[in-house]
């Protein structure tokens, strides 16, 4: 696959960036390399090896899923300008 002048004028354009015409021709040329590195990385056998989502062996810390906060109206209310009962007070915004 190789990538034209008008090709990256054309993805220039859907990705709303401004490319001066005499830069064009550069970039068709960098983007190509990087489309021949990623060409070679689907040469790598890569059978039997096991999908992973990271190169460090780690594993997600997880917790319960639990809630832990609330029943404290009083608490989450402390600071409110204008507390009505356990609500807050806003001003109407639909008439």
């Amino acid at each position: 696959m190789s990538l034209t002048k008008d090709d990256v004028r054309k993805i220039a354009f859907l990705a709303r960036i401004r490319v001066p015409d005499e830069r064009l021709e550069p970039l068709a040329g960098e983007l190509n390399n990087i489309v021949g590195w990623v060409e070679q990385l689907g040469e790598i056998d890569t059978a039997g090896v096991a999908p992973m989502t990271s190169v460090v062996e780690i594993e997600t810390p997880m917790r319960d899923d639990l809630v832990t906060d609330g029943g404290m109206p009083e608490k989450v209310l402390a600071n409110a300008p204008d507390g009505e009962g356990r609500f807050y007070g806003v001003p109407k915004v639909v008439e």
